[in-house]
C-alpha cells in the first residue's frame, strides 16, 4: 500500500491509502507521495518521493514533480531543493527563545520578520 494525492487543476484534493491496482480503478489524476519525505530528504535514508508528502491544498507542480504548499506570505520564496518556502531573513540564532515568521512585521521594516512567542 502506499499513499496517493488526488489532483485538481494542479491542487491536492485528497489524499489515500490504497494499492496501486485500486488507484488505476479510478477517475481523475492521481499521484503517489511518500510520508516519509519532506524538505526533498526522505527520513528513513530512503530515495525521496516528490519533494514532500502531499497535503490537502498543497500544489502538485508538474514541471518539478513536487508538492509544496501554496506560498504562504509574499516575502517567502521557494527553494527549488526542497521545495520549502524560505523567508528573506535567516532564523534567529537565540537557543532558549523560538520565534515565528510575522509577514506584517517585515513589511514595516524589512530588517525584522522574526517576532518571538
Amino acid at each position: 500500500m502506499a499513499h496517493y494525492a488526488k489532483i485538481n487543476e494542479g491542487i491536492v484534493e485528497s489524499v489515500i491509502v490504497a494499492e496501486a491496482d485500486y488507484i488505476e480503478t479510478l477517475e481523475g489524476t492521481w499521484i503517489q507521495t511518500s510520508y516519509n519525505t519532506y524538505g526533498g530528504v526522505h527520513s528513513g535514508g530512503g530515495t525521496p518521493l516528490r519533494k514532500n508528502y502531499a497535503g490537502i491544498g498543497y500544489v502538485y507542480d508538474s514541471g518539478r514533480d513536487a508538492f509544496y504548499q501554496s506560498q504562504p506570505y509574499a516575502s517567502l520564496t521557494l527553494n527549488e531543493s526542497s521545495c520549502l518556502w524560505e523567508p528573506p531573513i535567516a532564523y534567529p540564532e537565540v537557543s532558549e527563545q523560538q520565534f515565528e515568521w510575522d509577514e506584517d512585521a517585515y513589511q514595516a521594516d524589512n530588517n525584522s520578520g522574526w517576532v518571538p512567542f
